[in-house]
Protein backbone atom coordinates (compact mmCIF):
# COMPACT_ATOMS: atom_id res chain seq x y z
CA UNK A 1 0.00 0.00 0.00
CA UNK A 2 1.61 3.32 -1.04
CA UNK A 3 0.18 7.13 -0.02
CA UNK A 4 0.24 10.35 -1.95
CA UNK A 5 -1.57 13.60 -0.89
CA UNK A 6 -2.52 16.75 -3.38
CA UNK A 7 -0.87 20.43 -2.57
CA UNK A 8 -3.08 21.13 0.31
CA UNK A 9 -2.84 25.59 -0.37
CA UNK A 10 -2.26 26.58 -3.79
CA UNK A 11 -1.73 30.52 -3.19
CA UNK A 12 -2.28 33.47 -6.09
CA UNK A 13 1.18 34.17 -6.55
CA UNK A 14 1.59 30.26 -7.71
CA UNK A 15 4.51 30.59 -4.88
CA UNK A 16 7.06 28.13 -5.62
CA UNK A 17 8.59 27.65 -2.27
CA UNK A 18 5.67 27.65 -1.13
CA UNK A 19 4.61 24.60 -2.95
CA UNK A 20 8.17 23.36 -2.27
CA UNK A 21 7.87 23.40 1.45
CA UNK A 22 4.56 21.24 1.17
CA UNK A 23 6.57 18.54 -1.10
CA UNK A 24 9.55 18.83 1.63
CA UNK A 25 6.73 18.27 4.48
CA UNK A 26 4.98 15.33 2.43
CA UNK A 27 8.02 13.41 1.39
CA UNK A 28 9.55 14.01 5.17
CA UNK A 29 6.03 12.72 6.86
CA UNK A 30 6.78 9.37 4.17
CA UNK A 31 4.41 9.74 1.54
CA UNK A 32 5.17 8.08 -2.26
CA UNK A 33 3.83 11.05 -4.05
CA UNK A 34 3.31 14.59 -4.22
CA UNK A 35 0.53 15.85 -6.96
CA UNK A 36 -1.09 18.74 -8.22
CA UNK A 37 -4.36 19.26 -10.43
CA UNK A 38 -4.68 20.92 -14.21
CA UNK A 39 -6.99 23.74 -14.82
CA UNK A 40 -8.04 26.53 -16.59
CA UNK A 41 -9.71 30.09 -16.56
CA UNK A 42 -10.92 28.89 -13.65
CA UNK A 43 -10.50 31.78 -11.33
CA UNK A 44 -7.19 33.26 -9.44
CA UNK A 45 -6.15 29.86 -8.56
CA UNK A 46 -6.23 28.01 -11.75
CA UNK A 47 -2.82 25.64 -12.87
CA UNK A 48 -2.54 25.84 -16.39
CA UNK A 49 1.41 24.54 -16.19
CA UNK A 50 1.45 21.53 -13.65
CA UNK A 51 4.99 20.37 -14.26
CA UNK A 52 6.05 23.72 -14.18
CA UNK A 53 5.68 23.31 -10.76
CA UNK A 54 6.09 20.18 -10.24
CA UNK A 55 10.08 20.92 -11.98
CA UNK A 56 10.30 23.68 -9.03
CA UNK A 57 9.10 20.68 -6.22
CA UNK A 58 11.60 18.58 -7.86
CA UNK A 59 14.21 20.79 -7.25
CA UNK A 60 14.03 20.84 -3.57
CA UNK A 61 12.88 16.99 -3.24
CA UNK A 62 14.99 13.57 -2.84
CA UNK A 63 12.71 11.22 -2.91
CA UNK A 64 9.44 11.45 -3.33
CA UNK A 65 6.87 11.30 -6.73
CA UNK A 66 5.63 14.20 -8.68
CA UNK A 67 2.48 13.57 -9.99
CA UNK A 68 -0.08 15.10 -12.67
CA UNK A 69 -4.01 14.46 -11.33
CA UNK A 70 -4.73 15.46 -15.04
CA UNK A 71 -2.49 16.43 -17.68
CA UNK A 72 -5.01 17.24 -20.74
CA UNK A 73 -3.31 15.71 -23.82
CA UNK A 74 -6.09 16.79 -26.10
CA UNK A 75 -5.06 20.59 -25.92
CA UNK A 76 -1.53 19.85 -26.12
CA UNK A 77 0.74 19.11 -28.96
CA UNK A 78 1.58 15.33 -28.30
CA UNK A 79 5.94 16.05 -29.53
CA UNK A 80 6.16 19.09 -27.20
CA UNK A 81 4.51 17.39 -24.40
CA UNK A 82 6.00 14.27 -24.55
CA UNK A 83 9.41 16.53 -24.28
CA UNK A 84 8.23 18.20 -21.42
CA UNK A 85 7.45 15.45 -19.66
CA UNK A 86 10.76 13.71 -20.32
CA UNK A 87 12.35 16.98 -18.81
CA UNK A 88 10.48 16.62 -15.47
CA UNK A 89 11.49 13.00 -15.58
CA UNK A 90 14.95 13.65 -15.49
CA UNK A 91 15.17 16.38 -13.49
CA UNK A 92 13.83 14.30 -11.00
CA UNK A 93 15.99 11.40 -11.54
CA UNK A 94 12.83 9.43 -12.84
CA UNK A 95 9.90 10.41 -10.35
CA UNK A 96 7.31 11.25 -12.45
CA UNK A 97 3.60 9.24 -12.62
CA UNK A 98 1.71 11.45 -15.24
CA UNK A 99 -1.57 11.08 -14.66
CA UNK A 100 -3.77 12.21 -17.72
CA UNK A 101 -6.89 13.00 -18.91
CA UNK A 102 -8.97 14.78 -21.52
CA UNK A 103 -11.05 17.69 -19.90
CA UNK A 104 -14.23 18.60 -19.85
CA UNK A 105 -14.49 22.41 -19.75
CA UNK A 106 -16.14 23.85 -23.05
CA UNK A 107 -14.95 26.79 -22.72
CA UNK A 108 -11.46 25.73 -22.36
CA UNK A 109 -11.76 23.42 -25.91
CA UNK A 110 -13.04 26.83 -27.56
CA UNK A 111 -10.17 28.49 -26.29
CA UNK A 112 -7.22 25.70 -27.72
CA UNK A 113 -9.61 24.78 -30.82
CA UNK A 114 -10.45 21.38 -29.88
CA UNK A 115 -13.70 20.19 -31.43
CA UNK A 116 -15.00 18.33 -28.31
CA UNK A 117 -16.45 15.39 -30.00
CA UNK A 118 -12.89 14.99 -31.11
CA UNK A 119 -11.41 14.82 -27.62
CA UNK A 120 -11.37 11.17 -27.12
CA UNK A 121 -9.85 10.61 -30.46
CA UNK A 122 -6.95 13.33 -29.99
CA UNK A 123 -6.11 11.63 -26.72
CA UNK A 124 -5.20 8.04 -28.08
CA UNK A 125 -3.24 9.74 -31.02
CA UNK A 126 -1.31 12.09 -29.12
CA UNK A 127 -0.55 9.75 -26.20
CA UNK A 128 0.49 6.81 -29.14
CA UNK A 129 2.49 9.28 -30.59
CA UNK A 130 4.03 10.29 -26.86
CA UNK A 131 4.53 6.88 -25.90
CA UNK A 132 6.52 5.92 -29.28
CA UNK A 133 8.88 9.34 -28.64
CA UNK A 134 9.66 7.91 -25.29
CA UNK A 135 10.70 4.86 -26.75
CA UNK A 136 13.46 6.60 -28.81
CA UNK A 137 11.54 5.29 -32.00
CA UNK A 138 11.62 8.28 -35.13
CA UNK A 139 8.98 9.98 -35.45
CA UNK A 140 7.61 11.07 -39.33
CA UNK A 141 6.80 14.71 -39.48
CA UNK A 142 7.43 15.33 -43.02
CA UNK A 143 7.31 11.85 -45.80
CA UNK A 144 11.23 12.28 -45.90
CA UNK A 145 11.99 13.43 -42.50
CA UNK A 146 11.83 12.19 -38.96
CA UNK A 147 12.78 13.39 -35.87
CA UNK A 148 14.05 11.50 -32.42
CA UNK A 149 13.20 12.86 -28.76
CA UNK A 150 16.26 14.12 -26.69
CA UNK A 151 16.24 14.11 -23.99
CA UNK A 152 14.72 10.32 -23.16
CA UNK A 153 13.13 9.72 -19.47
CA UNK A 154 14.99 7.82 -17.28
CA UNK A 155 11.85 6.06 -16.69
CA UNK A 156 12.14 2.61 -18.99
CA UNK A 157 9.98 1.93 -21.43
CA UNK A 158 8.48 5.24 -20.24
CA UNK A 159 7.12 7.55 -17.27
CA UNK A 160 4.30 5.79 -15.31
CA UNK A 161 0.82 7.21 -16.50
CA UNK A 162 -2.33 6.64 -15.38
CA UNK A 163 -5.50 7.93 -16.59
CA UNK A 164 -8.18 10.42 -14.87
CA UNK A 165 -11.60 8.86 -16.20
CA UNK A 166 -15.09 9.68 -15.45
CA UNK A 167 -18.07 7.85 -17.65
CA UNK A 168 -18.20 4.56 -19.79
CA UNK A 169 -16.77 5.83 -22.48
CA UNK A 170 -13.50 7.22 -20.86
CA UNK A 171 -13.30 3.86 -18.66
CA UNK A 172 -13.23 1.73 -21.52
CA UNK A 173 -10.25 3.59 -23.36
CA UNK A 174 -8.64 3.35 -19.77
CA UNK A 175 -9.12 -0.46 -19.70
CA UNK A 176 -8.32 -0.95 -22.79
CA UNK A 177 -4.82 1.04 -23.08
CA UNK A 178 -3.97 -1.56 -19.79
CA UNK A 179 -3.38 2.16 -17.60
CA UNK A 180 -4.89 2.52 -14.42
CA UNK A 181 -7.95 4.28 -13.47
CA UNK A 182 -7.96 7.20 -11.23
CA UNK A 183 -11.11 8.33 -10.04
CA UNK A 184 -12.69 11.58 -9.51
CA UNK A 185 -12.45 12.21 -5.83
CA UNK A 186 -15.76 13.09 -5.30
CA UNK A 187 -17.16 10.06 -6.65
CA UNK A 188 -19.58 8.38 -4.61
CA UNK A 189 -18.05 4.72 -2.86
CA UNK A 190 -21.22 3.12 -4.99
CA UNK A 191 -20.72 4.93 -7.88
CA UNK A 192 -16.75 4.08 -7.40
CA UNK A 193 -17.91 -0.02 -7.04
CA UNK A 194 -19.42 0.43 -10.59
CA UNK A 195 -17.06 2.50 -12.08
CA UNK A 196 -14.28 -0.19 -11.20
CA UNK A 197 -16.50 -3.08 -12.55
CA UNK A 198 -16.89 -1.68 -16.07
CA UNK A 199 -13.06 -0.51 -15.94
CA UNK A 200 -12.15 -4.12 -15.14
CA UNK A 201 -14.23 -5.27 -18.33
CA UNK A 202 -11.81 -3.70 -20.40
CA UNK A 203 -8.87 -3.76 -18.55
CA UNK A 204 -6.33 -5.82 -20.73
CA UNK A 205 -4.27 -9.25 -19.64
CA UNK A 206 -1.07 -8.12 -17.64
CA UNK A 207 1.28 -9.37 -19.96
CA UNK A 208 1.68 -5.46 -21.15
CA UNK A 209 4.55 -5.14 -18.44
CA UNK A 210 2.16 -2.11 -17.55
CA UNK A 211 0.99 -1.42 -14.11
CA UNK A 212 -2.07 -2.64 -12.71
CA UNK A 213 -2.25 -0.39 -9.66
CA UNK A 214 -5.42 0.63 -8.77
CA UNK A 215 -4.89 4.37 -7.28
CA UNK A 216 -8.04 6.30 -5.39
CA UNK A 217 -7.96 10.36 -4.61
CA UNK A 218 -10.10 10.75 -1.68
CA UNK A 219 -10.20 13.86 0.92
CA UNK A 220 -9.42 12.54 3.79
CA UNK A 221 -9.32 14.49 7.20
CA UNK A 222 -8.39 13.20 10.57
CA UNK A 223 -8.46 14.53 14.12
CA UNK A 224 -9.64 13.29 17.21
CA UNK A 225 -11.70 16.41 17.36
CA UNK A 226 -15.34 16.13 16.97
CA UNK A 227 -16.05 19.95 16.26
CA UNK A 228 -13.07 20.08 13.77
CA UNK A 229 -14.52 17.05 11.85
CA UNK A 230 -17.53 18.73 11.89
CA UNK A 231 -15.90 21.82 10.49
CA UNK A 232 -14.51 19.88 7.82
CA UNK A 233 -17.68 18.29 6.74
CA UNK A 234 -19.29 21.44 6.74
CA UNK A 235 -16.69 23.68 4.65
CA UNK A 236 -16.73 20.53 2.30
CA UNK A 237 -20.83 19.75 1.83
CA UNK A 238 -20.51 24.33 1.07
CA UNK A 239 -17.99 23.82 -1.55
CA UNK A 240 -20.09 20.90 -3.21
CA UNK A 241 -23.23 22.65 -2.70
CA UNK A 242 -24.70 22.50 -6.41
CA UNK A 243 -22.91 19.31 -7.45
CA UNK A 244 -24.48 17.23 -4.47
CA UNK A 245 -28.08 17.85 -3.66
CA UNK A 246 -29.10 13.96 -2.67
CA UNK A 247 -28.73 11.89 0.18
CA UNK A 248 -25.98 9.25 -1.48
CA UNK A 249 -23.88 12.31 -2.04
CA UNK A 250 -23.46 13.44 1.15
CA UNK A 251 -20.35 14.34 2.37
CA UNK A 252 -19.54 11.35 4.22
CA UNK A 253 -19.81 8.99 1.04
CA UNK A 254 -17.13 10.85 -0.97
CA UNK A 255 -14.86 11.90 1.75
CA UNK A 256 -13.38 10.06 4.88
CA UNK A 257 -13.59 12.58 7.58
CA UNK A 258 -13.13 11.47 11.60
CA UNK A 259 -10.71 10.29 14.43
CA UNK A 260 -8.13 7.76 13.47
CA UNK A 261 -10.64 4.63 13.97
CA UNK A 262 -13.45 5.98 11.71
CA UNK A 263 -10.70 6.80 8.77
CA UNK A 264 -8.51 3.34 9.18
CA UNK A 265 -11.92 1.65 8.86
CA UNK A 266 -13.15 2.63 6.39
CA UNK A 267 -9.70 2.73 4.09
CA UNK A 268 -9.74 -0.72 4.61
CA UNK A 269 -13.38 -1.24 3.04
CA UNK A 270 -11.89 0.74 0.61
CA UNK A 271 -9.01 -1.95 0.06
CA UNK A 272 -11.16 -5.26 0.81
CA UNK A 273 -13.89 -4.15 -1.24
CA UNK A 274 -12.41 -2.41 -4.18
CA UNK A 275 -8.41 -3.81 -4.26
CA UNK A 276 -8.06 -0.11 -3.88
CA UNK A 277 -3.91 -0.64 -3.18
CA UNK A 278 -2.97 3.61 -3.61
CA UNK A 279 -4.39 6.25 -1.77
CA UNK A 280 -4.04 10.04 -2.37
CA UNK A 281 -5.25 12.45 -0.13
CA UNK A 282 -6.76 15.65 -1.71
CA UNK A 283 -5.70 18.78 0.65
CA UNK A 284 -7.32 22.24 -0.17
CA UNK A 285 -10.16 21.97 2.34
CA UNK A 286 -11.47 25.16 2.46
CA UNK A 287 -11.43 27.40 5.55
CA UNK A 288 -9.23 24.86 7.54
CA UNK A 289 -5.72 26.14 8.84
CA UNK A 290 -2.46 24.62 7.33
CA UNK A 291 -1.18 23.05 10.75
CA UNK A 292 -4.82 21.32 11.02
CA UNK A 293 -4.01 19.87 7.94
CA UNK A 294 -0.53 18.98 8.33
CA UNK A 295 -1.02 16.93 11.74
CA UNK A 296 -4.06 15.17 9.65
CA UNK A 297 -1.24 14.39 7.27
CA UNK A 298 0.50 13.40 10.06
CA UNK A 299 -1.74 11.06 11.07
CA UNK A 300 -2.56 9.21 8.30
CA UNK A 301 1.06 8.01 7.63
CA UNK A 302 0.59 6.63 11.26
CA UNK A 303 -2.11 4.58 10.78
CA UNK A 304 -1.34 3.92 7.69
CA UNK A 305 2.29 3.82 6.87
Amino acid sequence: MKLGVTAWKITYERDGMNLGMQAQIAEKLGFDSFWLPENHFSGPLAIPSPLMLLANVASVTNRIKLGSTSYLLPIRNPILAAEEVAVLDQLSNGRVILGIGRGFQNDMFKAFEVPTSQKRKIFKKNLDLMISAWLGEPISILEDKEILLSPLPVQKPFPTIWIAAFGPLALKQAGDLGLPYLASPVETFNSLKANLSEYRKHLVTEDNGLSTKTPLMRTIFISENKEACNKVKVSLAKENAARFRTEETRVDNWAIVGPRNYVLEELNKYVEELGIDYFIARGRIPRIDDRDQIKSHEALTEIFP
